[in-house]
């Protein structure tokens, strides 16, 4: 029971990142139809910084803040000058675009802050919690509430706010949110800027407990996307739920079967679930879209 336990809450915490990934590539693809293969990227973009602006003698909440809105800054850049310019391209010319700024953004932070590997201290110490004979560290705590936070503000934005219903009335239909007045290119460009957001504060959650380097963003990139198939791309409530899935199946698989299948796992799960669930365990907007 101990070792399953363990197995569940290391699932959920790297999970916890998986689903704001995969929320993040939710919020672009309603906005735009564009699948963000950057995605990845701005997850490893706010661990690098936060341990930058930490080295460089700022105080934590003064980096995390700032290893935040740096990487908004610069998905708006990246909407601004990648994606609008060819607004109304093929999918897969847009995806190949997102590629290449991954790989811009991937080679920039190795050009500027090295090769090395990162970590960031856990914000609460480091001495582990016991539950049912499994260990549980702070920071995992950290990832789970905050995750649980965004969720929550997420969905008050959506539902309760003008600018959250703009935003949903454009990922239904474009041309009749603009015929009543809506700014769909403000909303592209926020999307971007609030997917970006939604990584970095993942890659700070996570950078205590995994460590970061500059090519971490890859994987779990390719993770968050996973999930947000799984769930159903374009459905919100299906990202969070898949992210903590597949995190949950990626620690069982490898502390049951082996480490060395771990990341195989995911993706396994979306060829299962897209053979008998075309559309996600919770159904995407539509089908010719995936």
């Amino acid at each position: 029971m101990a070792e399953f336990l363990q197995y569940l809450f290391s699932g959920i915490t790297v999970g916890s990142t998986y689903a704001l990934a995969a929320l993040g590539f939710t919020l672009i693809y309603n906005s735009s139809n564009v699948i963000n293969f950057a995605q990845g990227e701005f997850i490893m973009l706010g661990g690098m910084l936060a341990v930058y602006f930490t080295n460089a003698g700022l105080p934590l909440p003064v980096a995390f803040i700032l290893a935040i809105l740096i990487p908004a800054i610069v998905g708006i850049v990246m909407e601004k000058v990648t994606i609008e310019p060819v607004k109304g391209a093929e999918t897969v010319t847009l995806i190949i675009i997102t590629i290449g700024a991954s790989l811009f953004i991937r080679g920039l932070i190795q050009v500027w802050l090295g090769k090395g590997t990162f970590s960031l201290p856990a914000f609460s110490g480091d001495k582990p919690i016991y539950i049912l004979g499994a260990a549980i560290q702070p920071q995992s705590l950290w990832v789970l509430g905050v995750t649980a936070i965004v969720v929550v503000a997420l969905w008050y934005f959506f539902n309760r706010t003008l600018s959250g219903k703009a935003m949903l009335a454009t990922s239904v239909n474009q041309t009749a949110a603009q015929l009543v007045g809506i700014n769909t290119s403000k909303v592209l460009f926020v999307s971007f800027a609030l997917s970006a957001a939604l990584g970095a504060l993942g890659g700070i959650l996570l950078t205590p407990v995994t460590m970061t380097s500059y090519d971490v963003g890859i994987m779990l990139g390719l993770k968050g996307f996973v999930a947000a198939v799984v769930g159903g791309l374009g459905n919100g409530l299906g990202a969070v739920v898949s992210g903590l899935l597949v995190g949950i199946l990626e620690s069982m698989g490898a502390g049951y079967i082996s480490s060395a299948y771990k990341d195989a796992i995911p993706f396994i799960l979306i060829l299962l679930v897209l053979f008998f669930m075309p559309r996600g365990l919770f159904g995407g907007k539509s089908t010719d879209r995936v």
